[in-house]
């Protein structure tokens, strides 16, 4: 079974225990996260794909760390100008564990009958 979320302006492609590497959430290690944008879902039965999303479908991740990327360097150079930069950065991410794919919602019991007390 696998899925596709977005998450950050990305798409992922995500089995149980896979670890990812996205854009930086705000929260803390060992906390859960849920991603509800689900593009796709795959149950090897069945796909279904969502027109954006797939309704009632979810995944759940759990938060490994927060880091920050190796450093890039970037030099800006503006020829007979005399004008060049460098400068580095460092991209944060989190690291996220997939925990759990339900390609559906759970049910919800149904609501007792109105129609008894109009009867009466």
């Amino acid at each position: 079974m696998y899925a596709v979320i977005q998450t950050g302006g990305k798409q992922y492609k995500v089995e149980k225990d896979s670890v990812l590497y996205i854009e930086k959430l705000d929260v803390q290690p060992e906390d859960t996260v849920t991603f509800d944008q689900v593009l796709a879902v795959n149950t090897g039965k069945t796909f279904k794909v969502g027109a954006p999303f797939v309704k009632g479908a979810t995944v759940t991740a759990k938060v490994i760390k927060n880091g920050k990327a190796k450093k890039i360097t970037v030099m800006t150079y503006k020829p007979k100008k005399n004008e060049k930069r460098k400068m580095g950065h460092r991209q944060p991410y989190t690291k996220v564990q997939v925990t759990d794919i339900k390609a559906t919602a759970s049910r919800a019991k149904a609501a007792p009958s109105v129609q008894a007390d109009q009867a009466e």
